[in-house]
């Protein structure tokens, strides 16, 4: 007789019969929550068994209970007579309940079926994003497919950081404290915008929209007449230009009134008045050495927030005109920005930017970009590029024929030379000891421009055959006087690939001495034949109608000027004559526009008094307080200013600027000046030649007009210490801000006092000078430096 069940058992047992009964569609409603009870599998064992039953947590109770579900479909015990004392079994064999679907598994196919039809969709978004930004994949050396041209143009936005770059080989502390050093520990955060090229900082001006700057789409008929004019066939990419508004445009002729002024602290004022100026930024950056980077960066921040639309670096079809003036700052901007980051050591980035450079006008390569991308893709593992491109302008050489006169980089010497070592380097990686295609190519390298040979010898320390070294082809020449304007160029380019890529040869040196001297072992005492790349090169820079090519190389080297110094003697002396800005150097000769009389024609002079606001006027004359303390000298000046109504073009900045030319000029020079100034006064006739520096030159400058093409004038911005006071950075803004601001309280104007720096007074010679020009009966005696100056009533 089995034993008695208790309440417990009987109730679980009518439980498992009520579920019997149960149809399948009401089980599967059941929760997951209600746990089914498990009876006992043993009939034979006492109360005391039953309470050996584990109460496990919820999670094992509903394991158990799903387990047994499926096998009591399956088959039912029966129940044993005895059972040995265990552990009590898995309730799950004995129930012979049909269990329902698994919930859990089901949902699981659900998610994973959302997350299928998701990636879908993302791959579908990024395809089409695909089409119209290349990826970055595209343009690596890693992919061994032909490549179009466009691809190889397209920028990789990743790697133009060059922040990035230098954290990858410091690490991200040093990097930072690097920076936390330079930096005062009360800065914000950075200004929450977007750059691709450029990092914002929190020392930088609020950037509150383009300022003036605005871009515009070449229409058909533009571009039509651009190719006209070069004679060019149409190709597949769009034209662009910037444009100015006409505050931009405004300011830009106070930059160019500053530039003819000699006026170093103008500059300081343009950017307070508008900060985002490039040309006043490019010019800061050229005095400013601790803070040149900084300004570069926001010079190229202000050109990249007008690029907008369809203008992107990514799809290597985008072309800036550089015949127009207003795209050339940008230009500048990139090829300085190149220098320092070589400089700094980031190859990659350098690299990327030059492809940046490169891509925005590739047909005329109007700042020498491939001339730094021949080593630079070499140094940054990018070899597979440069042999890309060289392999793409060889097709192109061979449909387009002697007629093309676009830029041809396999023409360069430096890129044929760089092409042997990319093969080099290659194999070396690929750990394959055949030299063949690398040793060809260098054969091929140095019989169209054997005069790379023996200058690269010389840096690589290696020994060349006698007959080598004594033949004239392998002359090494050091100036141009003698040559053609191609030849000149050749042998230019020669001595800059091998002042920049000697050091990547240093590893390849026995390999280049063996080529050499296997290739010119018979070498006869006649002149070299010439190859056809030779004259293909000579012809293309020789041809007078296509000088672009010519000025792209003569102004790589005049923007590189302290470190290529010595090659200005291969630069024919009427470019290095002609005058020009720095913040335009060498001008295009197809250039449409430049800073001139005609570019600046009905534009508002931001110096007339009727634009000047009553805050802009307070500032100058305490400044002009702190300059000369003296009222009734002050007054003096004044009246000799006004006295001159000449000087007020000669000097936009008006008395302020005037003073601060007094206090630069030795005393002799001031006086005679003012000699002059006087007796013409007087109604003596002085033809206008003042001793100063305003003769006959300058004179014949005004009566051109503006003259600002034919300027050649770098200015000097004073360093701590100097009479001219440099303005910080938050004045400039404050002003910047307050610009349109017409009434000001009398307690901001106190407080601007405050800010302002102190500016040393001027020497007591100069007032002694102005007193004998204007009724002071007495010089000054000269005292020490720590005498009280004049009270405002001009009495000791």
């Amino acid at each position: 007789m089995p034993p008695r069940l208790n309440k417990r058992q009987q109730r679980e047992l009518e439980e498992i019969e009520a579920l019997k009964s149960t149809k399948p569609s009401e089980q599967l409603e059941l929760s997951d929550d209600e746990d089914l009870p498990a009876p006992s599998q043993t009939r034979s064992g006492s109360a005391f068994m039953n309470l050996l039953v584990p109460d496990d947590s919820e999670e094992e109770e509903e394991e158990k209970t799903t387990k047994s579900r499926k096998s009591k479909k399956k088959k039912k015990k029966p129940a044993a007579e005895s059972t040995p004392v265990v552990a009590p079994p898995t309730p799950a064999k004995t129930i012979p309940v049909p269990a329902p679907r698994n919930e859990k598994k089901a949902q699981k196919k659900a998610r994973a079926k959302e997350k299928k039809a998701a990636n879908d969709e993302l791959d579908q978004v990024l395809a089409e994003l695909s089409i119209q930004y290349p990826p970055s994949h595209k343009i690596s050396q890693a992919e061994s497919g032909k490549q179009s041209l466009a691809d190889l143009l397209s920028v990789s936005l990743q790697h133009l950081d060059g922040e990035a770059e230098m954290r990858r080989f410091f690490g991200s502390r040093v990097v930072q404290a690097s920076r936390e050093d330079g930096q005062s520990s009360s800065r914000k955060k950075a200004p929450p915008v977007k750059s691709n090229l450029t990092r914002p900082q929190p020392s930088w001006w609020a950037a509150k929209g383009r300022e003036g700057l605005s871009l515009h789409a070449y229409t058909d008929e533009e571009t039509n007449a651009k190719l006209a004019r070069l004679g060019w066939t149409a190709l597949q990419e769009k034209w662009w230009t910037v444009e100015y508004s006409k505050k931009y445009k405004s300011m830009t002729k106070a930059f160019m009134d500053t530039v003819l002024s000699g006026d170093p602290q103008g500059f300081w004022d343009l950017l307070g008045t508008l900060p985002w100026h490039a040309d006043t930024l490019l010019q800061v950056s050229e005095t400013e050495h601790a803070q040149a980077v900084d300004f570069v960066d926001r010079a190229l921040f202000t050109y990249e927030r007008a690029f907008i639309g369809a203008f992107t670096f990514t799809t290597g079809l985008n072309r800036l005109d550089f015949d127009r003036v207003e795209n050339r700052p940008f230009f500048l901007a990139l090829h300085r920005q190149i220098t320092d980051l070589q400089r700094r050591g980031c190859v990659r980035t350098a690299f990327e930017f030059s492809r940046l450079m490169y891509s925005l006008d590739p047909w005329n390569d109007p700042h020498g970009a491939l001339l730094h991308l021949d080593f630079l893709a070499i140094k940054a593992g990018m070899h597979q590029w440069l042999l890309d491109i060289y392999d793409t302008f060889v097709e192109r050489q061979k449909h387009e024929g002697k007629s093309n006169t676009r830029l041809n980089p396999s023409l360069l010497p430096g890129w044929a030379y760089a092409r042997a070592l990319a093969l080099k380097v290659s194999e070396d990686g690929a750990k394959n000891s055949d030299h063949t295609a690398s040793t060809l190519a260098l054969k091929e390298a140095a019989r169209d421009f054997p005069s790379v040979v023996p200058l690269l010898a010389d840096k690589l320390d290696v020994s060349l055959p006698a007959d080598v070294r004594g033949h004239r082809d392998f002359k090494i020449l050091t100036d141009s006087s003698s040559l053609s304007v191609a030849t000149g160029i050749l042998h230019l380019l020669s001595h800059l690939y091998v002042q920049r890529s000697s050091p990547l040869w240093k590893e390849h040196s026995e390999w280049f001495a063996l080529s050499i001297t296997e290739e010119f072992a018979n070498l006869s005492t006649s002149a070299l034949p010439s190859t056809e790349r030779r004259k293909a090169f000579l012809g293309q820079y020789e041809n007078n109608n296509n000088r672009s090519l010519q000025f792209s190389i003569y102004r790589h080297i005049m923007v590189l000027e302290t470190s290529y110094r010595r090659l200005f003697s291969f630069i024919p002396r009427q470019v290095l004559e002609a005058k020009s800005l720095a913040c335009d150097p060498l001008p295009p000769p197809t250039a449409v526009s430049q800073y001139d009389q005609a570019f600046f024609g009905g534009v508002d002079d931001l110096y007339s008094p009727r634009l000047r606001t009553r805050r802009q006027r307070a500032v100058e004359e305490r400044r002009l307080a702190q300059l000369m303390p003296d009222a009734a000298f002050r007054q003096q000046l004044q009246g000799f200013f006004d006295a001159n109504p000449h000087f007020a073009e000669r000097f936009p900045g008006g008395i302020l600027q005037f003073a601060q030319m007094v206090g630069q000029l030795p005393p002799d020079v001031l006086e005679d000046m003012m000699l002059v100034e006087a007796a013409a006064a007087d109604g003596g006739n002085n033809n206008n030649a003042m001793p100063g520096g305003f003769g006959e030159e300058e004179q014949e400058q005004e009566q051109r007009g503006f003259g600002f093409a034919e300027v050649n004038f770098n200015p000097v911005l004073p360093q701590a210490g100097n009479a001219v006071p440099r303005v910080q950075d938050n004045q400039q803004q404050a002003r910047h801000e307050d610009l349109n601001e017409e009434e000001e309280d009398a307690g901001e104007e106190d407080e601007d006092e405050d800010e302002e720096e102190y500016i040393s007074p001027m020497p007591r010679v100069i007032r002694n000078l102005l007193g004998r020009l204007w009724g002071r009966n007495q010089p000054e005696e000269s005292s020490s430096e720590d005498e009280a100056p004049l009270d405002d009533t001009g009495v000791d």
